[in-house]
């Protein structure tokens, strides 16, 4: 057997779970905390009943001061001192390594999401404008084909259909409409300096979603949409919209 790599695979366990471990820890500990200054307490009443007793008998006549009763006892504090100590450093840490961790991630994305705009700015130069059209309208019917249909949101109105590509959606409305809650979301983030997918989705009358709370724009980028013809999946024509500028989380803590 091949310890060194067995403990290899065991530290790259351990250090890619450390922020499991670390809560786990500081769960454990704050339990174990709390039965540990129990037990303590009660040990601690005893000696000092025991003390005041003696006291007593030798004559002094007088109540034990704070002093003497933190003397004689605060030995008894020093384990769950110690565990409440080591408890609060995994708290902080497990804190400290999903804040750093997620800062990394925000940081790849951030790359990622340049590098597919310039992608995207190169491969529109090289094809160019018409062609580039095209295979985003070829994509957006792709997705509007796989897409199943238990999705669909029907509203009653004689509006064209739309095609939300990025929760898979159905909804009916009008350009002028969509246009407008595009303009007046870019409004709220230029005046609130963010705002959310969800005070988007309101306004082209679609339902909020537990992910659209999270998701949205700040005064870094707008909200710019794509379009794309398409067919929906029972033939007829829809008009498919994507974020050019997708929504991020944490758009509403500004740097």
């Amino acid at each position: 057997m091949d310890f060194s790599n067995l403990a290899r695979r065991a530290l790259k366990l351990t250090s890619d779970n450390s922020p499991v471990i670390l809560t786990a820890l500081g769960v454990a500990g704050t339990i174990t905390t709390a039965v540990l200054t129990g037990r303590a307490s009660f040990k601690a009443a005893g000696i000092i009943q025991d003390k005041q007793l003696a006291f007593d008998l030798a004559g002094h006549g007088r109540e034990l001061e704070p002093r003497e009763k933190f003397e004689s006892v605060w030995k008894i504090y020093i384990p769950p001192a110690s565990t409440a100590v080591l408890t609060i450093a995994c708290i902080i840490l497990a804190n400290r390594i999903g804040t750093r961790r997620a800062a990394a991630l925000a940081a790849a994305y951030a790359i990622s999401e340049k590098a597919f705009e310039e992608y995207k700015v190169k491969v529109a130069e090289k094809i160019g404008q018409k062609r580039e059209q095209a295979v985003r309208d070829e994509l957006a019917q792709e997705r509007v084909t796989a897409d199943p249909s238990s999705k669909m949101v029907v509203i009653a109105s004689n509006k064209v259909l739309f095609y939300d590509a990025y929760t898979g959606r159905y909804f009916e409305s009008d350009m002028e409409t969509v246009r407008k809650a595009v303009n007046d979301t870019n409004h709220q983030v230029l005046n609130d300096f963010y705002a959310s997918l969800s005070d988007f989705y309101d306004r082209i009358g679609l339902t909020k979603t537990e992910l659209s709370e999270e998701m949205g724009w700040n005064t870094d980028k707008l909200l710019e949409l794509d379009y794309s013809a398409v067919l929906a999946d029972d033939g007829r024509p829809c008009i498919s919209i994507s974020f050019n500028i997708a929504p991020i989380r944490g758009y509403h803590r500004l740097s």
